[in-house]
């Protein structure tokens, strides 16, 4: 028996030697095949004849701007390419390009273009980039001599960057930089602004002129809009001014560009998060009104298109803001709401009164001179003048996208002069049959109270959870929805109304 299992071991030890041996010749081979690809690719690109698609080659630029930090870019460029593969450097590309979304066209002939690779070089020339392309490479130190000021030049070899800089002269090693540092170059990988590198054939026969367009998405262009609500002093009628504000933080300048502004909600898989604003150290640029007060709307698949009258120039780390609506006379409605919270209805609170907020609303249809488009969301700022005639900010709200007849409704604050106070005034437990049901009797009193010379209306809407029945109610109620009681009471000037009800409801 020993020396059957001695045998035993001995097999399987030779198959696992074979196995391990097999697998190491087949690595092997595997990366032989992909270095042998490598070399092929780097040949081919080497053989292929460059050239570089710069700004002064764009023959026309479009950009559509989202509200989610994301623009789309279609940069077209006129190019003469002989025939066969080329290395086509594309310059000045956003620097947050997805570059997975990029893709290269020939917009007359596409059949004599096909691209076979591209890559990006979004490593950006700096001087920190500078010096860590050149590890391993030689430099020239320049010292100026302390007293006589005259320099001298060394040659050194640049060892290491990590954490400090790593210098070898011919005598000595230095850490530090002892002066100037002086390259002999700079490395083709490393551009003043991100590019795009493309190795490309163009048919035998084509035309030499190629109108060639580059189509990407990329991160650091975005817009918004922003909306100025003048309240009239009757509190009845207001002007509203809208203004779309695009900012470029994209690292480069687009210039005369198509622009198209985007209303709605797309969906991203992972989308990247919007950078905060610079409040300072933006260039902000206000355009005329007039020139863009007309700007077209369009219905696009689940989303809107605001279209610009006129190209515009958005250079980097810049905000235009353009007017594109402009409405007077618009009818508002003020409100004053009171919403209450449903847990007192299933908890016993023995506080004699909590003070609730009453907050105070403007709202207005999309419909009517100057309107009547679909509005895209944003903040509303709203404003009122004083008897004098100086306006004051009297508060704001996000504004949802607002379609075309529909009501917007804003929070603008809560009321000074109009006030609550709610208590709740009885509380029993009702046993129930059915063991998994809870039942509760409440009753409850708020006192709205009016500090105003004038009657005002306070909408009060209770929140009443589960199967609820109102037994009895001092003033009429309305059932707005299945978890809703709202009232509407009206307040006399310098006055006080009291509400008394009393709820039934099943958990």
């Amino acid at each position: 028996m020993k020396t059957y299992f001695a045998a035993g071991n001995l097999q399987e030890t030779l198959n696992r030697a074979r196995s391990k041996q097999f697998f190491n010749r087949y690595r092997l081979f595997i990366a032989f095949v992909t270095a042998l690809s490598a070399v092929n690719w780097t040949n081919n690109a080497q053989a292929a004849a460059e050239k570089t698609a710069a700004h002064s080659d764009q023959t026309s630029l479009a950009i559509s701007l989202y509200q989610s930090n994301l623009a789309l870019i279609k940069d077209t460029r006129s190019l003469t390419l002989d025939n066969g593969r080329t290395r086509l450097v594309w310059q000045d590309i956003a620097s947050g390009i997805r570059s997975e979304t990029a893709w290269l066209r020939h917009l007359k002939h596409p059949g004599h273009f096909q691209v076979l690779s591209q890559h990006f070089d979004l490593k950006r020339l700096t001087p920190q980039n500078l010096l860590e392309s050149h590890i391993g490479e030689t430099i020239t130190v320049i010292r100026a001599h302390p007293v006589t000021g005259e320099e001298t030049r060394e040659p050194a070899t640049l060892l290491s960057t990590d954490g400090g800089v790593v210098l070898r002269f011919a005598d000595r090693i230095e850490t530090d930089i002892p002066g100037r540092i002086a390259y002999p170059a700079i490395p083709p990988n490393l551009h003043d602004k991100p590019a795009m590198h493309i190795l490309l054939n163009t048919a035998s026969g084509s035309h030499s002129r190629h109108d060639l367009e580059l189509t990407y998405l990329t991160h650091g262009l975005s817009w918004q809009a922003d909306y100025i609500l003048e309240l009239d002093s009757d509190e009845r009628h207001a002007s509203l001014t809208g203004f779309a504000a695009l900012t470029n933080q994209s690292g480069i300048d687009f210039h005369q560009a198509k622009t198209q502004l985007i209303a709605g909600e797309i969906n991203q898989i992972d989308p990247a998060r919007a950078p905060a604003a610079k409040r300072f150290g933006r260039e902000v640029e206000t355009l005329s009104a007039a020139t863009y007060a007309d700007m077209a709307t369009e219905p696009h698949f689940e989303l809107h298109r605001y279209i610009l009258p006129e190209k515009i120039t958005l250079r980097d780390n810049q905000t235009v803001q353009v007017s594109f609506l402009s409405a007077r006379g618009v009818p508002v409605k003020k409100q004053f709401i009171m919403e209450g919270q449903s847990h007192y209805y299933s908890s016993h609170y023995q506080s004699s009164t909590q003070k609730q907020a009453v907050d105070s609303y403007v709202s207005f249809n999309n419909t009517g001179t100057g309107l009547g488009i679909p509005l895209p969301g944003g903040i509303v700022r709203a404003y009122q003048a004083d008897p004098q005639g100086d306006i004051h900010f009297i508060g704001e709200d996000r504004m949802n996208h607002t379609a075309n007849n529909a009501t917007a409704q804003l929070k603008l604050g809560q009321a000074f002069d109009v006030s609550a106070e709610k208590k709740q005034t009885d509380f029993k437990k009702i046993p129930s049959p059915d063991q998994t049901t809870r039942q509760f009797e409440t009753a409850h009193q708020i006192i709205l109270s009016n500090a105003k010379k004038e009657t005002v209306t306070v909408i009060v809407r209770e929140p009443v959870p589960g199967d609820w029945h109102m037994l009895s109610a001092s003033l009429p109620h309305q059932k707005v929805a299945s978890h809703l009681a709202e009232w509407q009471i009206e307040i006399p000037a310098e006055s006080q109304t009291i509400l008394t009800y009393r709820v039934r409801t099943a958990l």
